[in-house]
Protein backbone atom coordinates (compact mmCIF):
# COMPACT_ATOMS: atom_id res chain seq x y z
CA UNK A 1 0.00 0.00 0.00
CA UNK A 2 1.31 3.45 -0.85
CA UNK A 3 1.72 5.99 1.89
CA UNK A 4 -1.51 7.68 2.87
CA UNK A 5 -1.29 11.43 2.16
CA UNK A 6 -4.16 13.76 2.98
CA UNK A 7 -4.83 16.81 0.79
CA UNK A 8 -3.38 19.19 3.39
CA UNK A 9 0.07 17.68 2.73
CA UNK A 10 -0.42 18.19 -1.02
CA UNK A 11 -1.48 21.85 -0.96
CA UNK A 12 0.33 22.89 2.24
CA UNK A 13 -0.93 24.13 5.60
CA UNK A 14 -1.08 27.78 4.56
CA UNK A 15 -3.41 27.25 1.57
CA UNK A 16 -5.43 24.67 3.55
CA UNK A 17 -6.15 27.32 6.23
CA UNK A 18 -7.18 29.85 3.58
CA UNK A 19 -9.46 27.25 1.98
CA UNK A 20 -11.09 26.49 5.35
CA UNK A 21 -11.68 30.21 5.87
CA UNK A 22 -14.02 30.21 2.85
CA UNK A 23 -16.81 28.50 4.84
CA UNK A 24 -17.94 28.18 8.49
CA UNK A 25 -17.31 25.06 10.59
CA UNK A 26 -20.13 22.50 10.99
CA UNK A 27 -20.33 19.41 13.17
CA UNK A 28 -21.69 16.20 11.62
CA UNK A 29 -22.58 13.16 13.77
CA UNK A 30 -21.12 9.66 13.25
CA UNK A 31 -22.80 7.74 10.39
CA UNK A 32 -24.20 10.85 8.71
CA UNK A 33 -23.90 10.97 4.91
CA UNK A 34 -21.54 13.79 3.90
CA UNK A 35 -21.76 13.25 0.12
CA UNK A 36 -24.10 11.00 -1.85
CA UNK A 37 -23.08 9.07 -4.97
CA UNK A 38 -24.86 10.41 -8.07
CA UNK A 39 -25.52 13.90 -6.65
CA UNK A 40 -24.31 16.93 -8.63
CA UNK A 41 -21.00 18.52 -7.59
CA UNK A 42 -22.37 21.67 -5.96
CA UNK A 43 -19.73 21.90 -3.21
CA UNK A 44 -16.65 20.30 -1.69
CA UNK A 45 -16.26 19.20 1.92
CA UNK A 46 -13.10 19.89 3.91
CA UNK A 47 -12.59 17.54 6.84
CA UNK A 48 -11.16 19.52 9.77
CA UNK A 49 -11.39 16.61 12.22
CA UNK A 50 -12.78 13.09 12.37
CA UNK A 51 -12.68 10.35 9.73
CA UNK A 52 -14.99 9.23 6.94
CA UNK A 53 -15.67 6.20 4.75
CA UNK A 54 -15.66 6.51 0.96
CA UNK A 55 -18.00 3.85 -0.47
CA UNK A 56 -19.24 2.81 -3.88
CA UNK A 57 -22.74 1.38 -4.37
CA UNK A 58 -23.10 -1.27 -7.08
CA UNK A 59 -26.13 -1.95 -9.28
CA UNK A 60 -27.63 -4.39 -6.75
CA UNK A 61 -27.06 -1.99 -3.88
CA UNK A 62 -23.94 -3.77 -2.62
CA UNK A 63 -21.39 -1.48 -0.95
CA UNK A 64 -17.64 -1.45 -1.57
CA UNK A 65 -15.32 0.43 0.73
CA UNK A 66 -12.86 2.40 -1.41
CA UNK A 67 -11.01 4.12 1.41
CA UNK A 68 -11.11 5.65 4.85
CA UNK A 69 -9.95 9.25 5.09
CA UNK A 70 -8.93 11.45 7.99
CA UNK A 71 -8.50 15.13 8.85
CA UNK A 72 -6.96 17.40 6.23
CA UNK A 73 -8.98 15.81 3.46
CA UNK A 74 -11.05 17.34 0.62
CA UNK A 75 -14.11 15.34 -0.47
CA UNK A 76 -16.03 15.81 -3.71
CA UNK A 77 -13.41 17.81 -5.55
CA UNK A 78 -13.52 15.66 -8.70
CA UNK A 79 -17.24 16.20 -9.29
CA UNK A 80 -16.63 19.94 -8.95
CA UNK A 81 -13.52 20.00 -11.15
CA UNK A 82 -15.09 18.07 -14.05
CA UNK A 83 -18.74 19.08 -13.43
CA UNK A 84 -19.93 15.46 -13.28
CA UNK A 85 -22.10 13.60 -10.71
CA UNK A 86 -20.46 12.30 -7.52
CA UNK A 87 -18.75 8.97 -8.17
CA UNK A 88 -18.91 7.72 -4.55
CA UNK A 89 -20.58 8.35 -1.21
CA UNK A 90 -18.84 9.68 1.89
CA UNK A 91 -20.11 8.80 5.39
CA UNK A 92 -18.83 10.04 8.74
CA UNK A 93 -17.10 7.17 10.60
CA UNK A 94 -17.13 9.25 13.83
CA UNK A 95 -18.15 12.80 14.76
CA UNK A 96 -16.68 15.06 12.04
CA UNK A 97 -16.02 18.79 11.87
CA UNK A 98 -16.33 20.04 8.30
CA UNK A 99 -16.27 23.15 6.11
CA UNK A 100 -18.70 23.07 3.16
CA UNK A 101 -17.27 25.21 0.36
CA UNK A 102 -19.55 26.03 -2.63
CA UNK A 103 -18.21 24.93 -6.03
CA UNK A 104 -17.68 28.46 -7.47
CA UNK A 105 -15.62 29.56 -4.45
CA UNK A 106 -13.57 26.36 -4.57
CA UNK A 107 -12.93 26.63 -8.32
CA UNK A 108 -11.76 30.23 -8.15
CA UNK A 109 -9.48 29.33 -5.21
CA UNK A 110 -7.99 26.44 -7.24
CA UNK A 111 -7.43 28.67 -10.28
CA UNK A 112 -6.01 31.55 -8.23
CA UNK A 113 -3.47 29.28 -6.53
CA UNK A 114 -2.56 26.98 -9.44
CA UNK A 115 -3.90 23.89 -7.66
CA UNK A 116 -5.54 22.07 -10.58
CA UNK A 117 -2.42 20.08 -11.49
CA UNK A 118 -1.50 18.88 -7.96
CA UNK A 119 -5.14 18.03 -7.17
CA UNK A 120 -5.56 15.95 -10.34
CA UNK A 121 -2.23 14.18 -9.80
CA UNK A 122 -3.32 13.35 -6.25
CA UNK A 123 -6.67 12.04 -7.54
CA UNK A 124 -4.87 9.73 -10.00
CA UNK A 125 -2.72 8.33 -7.18
CA UNK A 126 -5.95 7.73 -5.24
CA UNK A 127 -7.51 5.79 -8.14
CA UNK A 128 -4.46 3.51 -8.28
CA UNK A 129 -4.67 2.97 -4.53
CA UNK A 130 -8.40 2.14 -4.76
CA UNK A 131 -7.69 -0.39 -7.51
CA UNK A 132 -5.10 -2.12 -5.29
CA UNK A 133 -7.62 -2.23 -2.44
CA UNK A 134 -10.37 -3.57 -4.70
CA UNK A 135 -8.12 -6.35 -5.98
CA UNK A 136 -7.14 -7.29 -2.43
CA UNK A 137 -10.81 -7.27 -1.38
CA UNK A 138 -11.76 -9.51 -4.31
CA UNK A 139 -9.08 -12.15 -3.77
CA UNK A 140 -8.11 -12.24 -0.10
CA UNK A 141 -9.79 -14.38 2.58
CA UNK A 142 -12.31 -12.61 4.85
CA UNK A 143 -9.98 -12.26 7.91
CA UNK A 144 -7.35 -10.55 5.73
CA UNK A 145 -9.96 -8.21 4.22
CA UNK A 146 -11.35 -7.39 7.65
CA UNK A 147 -7.92 -6.81 9.23
CA UNK A 148 -7.01 -4.57 6.29
CA UNK A 149 -10.24 -2.53 6.60
CA UNK A 150 -9.77 -2.15 10.39
CA UNK A 151 -6.20 -1.02 9.75
CA UNK A 152 -7.38 1.63 7.32
CA UNK A 153 -10.04 2.82 9.77
CA UNK A 154 -7.34 3.21 12.43
CA UNK A 155 -4.92 4.95 10.10
CA UNK A 156 -7.46 7.68 9.36
CA UNK A 157 -8.86 8.04 12.87
CA UNK A 158 -8.56 11.32 14.75
CA UNK A 159 -8.17 9.48 18.07
CA UNK A 160 -4.55 8.47 18.58
CA UNK A 161 -5.09 6.64 21.90
CA UNK A 162 -4.15 2.97 22.33
CA UNK A 163 -7.75 1.74 22.13
CA UNK A 164 -9.70 2.73 19.06
CA UNK A 165 -13.49 2.43 18.81
CA UNK A 166 -14.86 1.51 15.38
CA UNK A 167 -18.40 2.90 15.22
CA UNK A 168 -19.62 0.35 12.70
CA UNK A 169 -21.85 -2.67 13.31
CA UNK A 170 -20.79 -6.14 12.14
CA UNK A 171 -23.39 -5.83 9.37
CA UNK A 172 -21.82 -2.57 8.19
CA UNK A 173 -18.33 -4.09 8.39
CA UNK A 174 -19.53 -7.06 6.33
CA UNK A 175 -21.02 -4.75 3.64
CA UNK A 176 -17.80 -2.77 3.66
CA UNK A 177 -15.65 -5.78 2.76
CA UNK A 178 -18.24 -7.63 0.68
CA UNK A 179 -18.56 -10.63 3.01
CA UNK A 180 -21.44 -12.25 4.90
CA UNK A 181 -22.15 -11.15 8.46
CA UNK A 182 -21.45 -14.73 9.61
CA UNK A 183 -18.02 -14.70 7.98
CA UNK A 184 -17.19 -11.43 9.74
CA UNK A 185 -18.39 -12.88 13.08
CA UNK A 186 -16.17 -15.94 12.57
CA UNK A 187 -13.14 -13.79 11.72
CA UNK A 188 -13.67 -11.60 14.81
CA UNK A 189 -14.09 -14.51 17.24
CA UNK A 190 -10.43 -15.57 17.67
CA UNK A 191 -9.35 -11.93 17.93
CA UNK A 192 -11.88 -11.34 20.68
CA UNK A 193 -10.73 -14.49 22.54
CA UNK A 194 -7.13 -13.21 22.39
CA UNK A 195 -8.24 -9.83 23.79
CA UNK A 196 -7.09 -7.94 20.68
CA UNK A 197 -10.55 -6.43 20.29
CA UNK A 198 -13.86 -6.21 22.14
CA UNK A 199 -17.41 -5.74 20.91
CA UNK A 200 -19.44 -2.88 22.33
CA UNK A 201 -23.07 -3.18 23.43
CA UNK A 202 -23.99 -0.47 20.89
CA UNK A 203 -22.63 -2.65 18.09
CA UNK A 204 -19.20 -1.07 17.64
CA UNK A 205 -15.74 -2.58 18.13
CA UNK A 206 -12.91 -1.57 20.45
CA UNK A 207 -9.62 -2.38 18.73
CA UNK A 208 -6.80 -2.93 21.24
CA UNK A 209 -4.04 -4.52 19.17
CA UNK A 210 -4.24 -4.02 15.40
CA UNK A 211 -0.69 -5.39 14.84
CA UNK A 212 -1.59 -8.79 16.34
CA UNK A 213 -4.90 -8.86 14.44
CA UNK A 214 -3.13 -8.22 11.15
CA UNK A 215 -0.31 -10.72 11.68
CA UNK A 216 -2.85 -13.39 12.74
CA UNK A 217 -4.99 -12.70 9.64
CA UNK A 218 -2.03 -12.82 7.25
CA UNK A 219 -0.67 -16.00 8.87
CA UNK A 220 -3.96 -17.78 8.00
CA UNK A 221 -3.54 -17.28 4.26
Amino acid sequence: MGMYRPHVSVIGQCLWSQLCDLAPLHVRPARSVLLRQGDPGTHVILLASGSALVTLAGAQGEQTLLSVRGAGEIFGELAVLDDQPRTASVTAAEVCRVHIVPAPAFLSFVNRNGLLDPLLRHAIARVREAETVRLEMATAPVPVRLASALGRLLQAASDTGTDYVVRLTQTELSQMIGASRNAVGSALRPWRVQGWLDTEAAGGLVVRDIASIQSHAYAQR
